[in-house]
């Protein structure tokens, strides 16, 4: 879904109104550009279009109320000074994030006909709305012309702010089969969740199953699943059968997300579906990862909701991996592993389709009992890791940046797997467990702490543990 921006403009009349016209089409030309859109108010409703008095806050608000639904957040940009009472009335009740975009003052244009003290009034606007309560994002630098570089980041990571927030908003979260049985660092509080607006929908086994068993095997839509199988990884040792229950599998999920509205899904994902159709989900968990729906590994819900923010602010499909191994004796070093429910664009190449070599562990002579596990190792690239957890009520998150280098793992390492390295990396592993976070980790492969942290803490209210 593309974003779309609400444009307002601030004045304050001791200053050169006569720059908003001109700010007006800089500010959408540097938008429209980045491939994003904008709706803005007549500009003929109030004086040069822009808001100073309560009053123009008032027809501002207005038309906000009027295209509600249609824009993801604000641009609030100051040509000069602007008036901070006009725009707390115009913003109070706007409820997508805003960002305050201030113009710089140049050399050679600072005597009273030009100067404009954007500088100035951007400071003056943050305080009232921090007194009002609304909330607001104010990246730095403090100032930048709207074709800049600086405004360009800015831009893009605003951007990744409101996806965040739209997206976890109203939230459907989906948990299938009960808590892996042996796992209690899974455990979560539905009722917290709540409190954050995240809702749960839990289900049992039988009734995926059930929906496995009403896939139609004649049809195009069984048929176009199995393919896509087959295709998605080198499937070429995997039974029939099994490739069967794996498009079934698919298409059960399918089914269900739609049902049930789901933005994530926790998923049991062993040892049911070994001894029911010899098979492991990870690789539809992949393809459903690549299509920008994350599924979490052994019903972990919280990291179901993690991989879902990291999507919305990356656009990169996300994963859930465990805190696996050491790397040797670097202490910076670890290897990220799962077993193999890593989408394919961030694999290094098409992974081998297997039997899960756990579950097959003293019955090799049944000829594989959890097929679907897709071997492979991550690429290199940025890092974002993200976890989360409820405890007391509180839903709380940690964050960091790394990256996947290029260090090699050796062939006979079962799984995908990737070797991350991440600055203070046992300070974080210390925290992690004085903290009580899971041995799960999500991921995406792209730098976006600082649009992450701006969504939780600003506009989402989620606690984020400093580790």
């Amino acid at each position: 879904m593309k974003l779309t921006f609400a444009l307002y403009f601030g004045n304050r009349g001791f200053f050169p109104g006569e720059l908003i016209d001109g700010a007006r089409g800089e500010v959408r030309a540097a938008v429209h550009a980045l491939g994003y859109d904008t709706i803005e108010m007549n500009p003929s409703l109030t004086r040069f279009g822009a808001v100073e008095t309560m009053a123009e806050g008032r027809i501002y608000a207005k038309f906000l109320e009027e295209n509600c639904g249609k824009y993801d957040g604000v641009i609030l940009s100051l040509p000069n000074f602007g008036d901070e009472n006009g725009a707390s009335v115009a913003l109070r009740d706007a409820n997508v994030p805003i960002l305050l975009q201030a113009y710089p003052d140049e050399f050679g244009k600072m005597d009273f006909a030009n100067r404009r003290d954007s500088f100035c009034g951007k400071l003056s606007i943050a305080d009232v709305f921090r007194q009002a309560g609304i909330p607001f994002t104010a990246f730095t630098p403090h100032v930048c012309h709207p074709a800049s570089a600086d405004f360009k980041e800015q831009l893009g990571k605003f951007a990744s702010v409101c996806n965040v927030v739209r997206r976890m908003r109203r939230f459907n979260v989906g948990a299938i089969g009960a808590r892996t049985t042996v796992f209690k660092t899974i455990r979560f509080d539905e009722l917290a969740l709540q409190n954050y607006d995240i809702n749960t929908e839990t289900l049992d086994l039988t009734q995926l199953y059930a929906c496995m068993r009403a896939v139609d095997k004649s049809g195009a839509a069984f048929k176009d699943a199995r393919d896509r199988i087959a295709n998605v990884s080198d499937c070429g040792a995997m039974p029939p059968e099994q490739l069967d229950s794996q498009a079934c599998l698919y298409l059960a999920l399918k089914t269900i997300i739609g049902e049930y509205d789901l933005h994530a899904l926790g998923l049991r994902c062993w040892n049911e579906l070994q001894e029911e159709y010899r098979i492991a989900p990870c690789l539809v968990m992949a393809m459903l990862g690549e299509e920008g729906f994350p599924v979490a590994c052994e019903m972990d819900v919280c990291n179901a909701i993690a991989m879902a923010a990291l999507q919305a602010a990356a656009d990169v499909p996300p994963v859930c991996m465990d805190w696996n191994n050491n790397y040797g004796e670097d202490p910076d070093k670890c290897i990220l592993f799962h077993c193999g429910s890593v989408p394919p664009s961030l694999m290094t190449e098409k992974g081998v389709t297997i039997s899960h070599k756990m579950f097959d562990k003293g019955r090799e002579d049944q000829g594989g009992v959890g097929w679907g596990c897709n071997q492979g190792r991550m690429r290199p690239g940025p890092l974002t890791y993200l976890s989360a957890k409820t405890e007391d009520g509180i839903l709380c998150f940690y964050v960091g940046e790394g990256r996947i280098t290029e260090d090699p793992i050796e062939d006979a390492f079962f799984g995908c797997a990737g070797v991350a390295e991440i600055p203070y990396l046992q300070n974080l592993l210390r925290g992690i467990c004085n903290e009580g976070f899971r041995h799960h980790v999500s991921l995406t492969m792209a730098h976006v702490e600082d649009a992450l942290r701006e969504a939780f803490e600003t506009y989402l209210g989620y606690d984020i543990i400093e580790i």
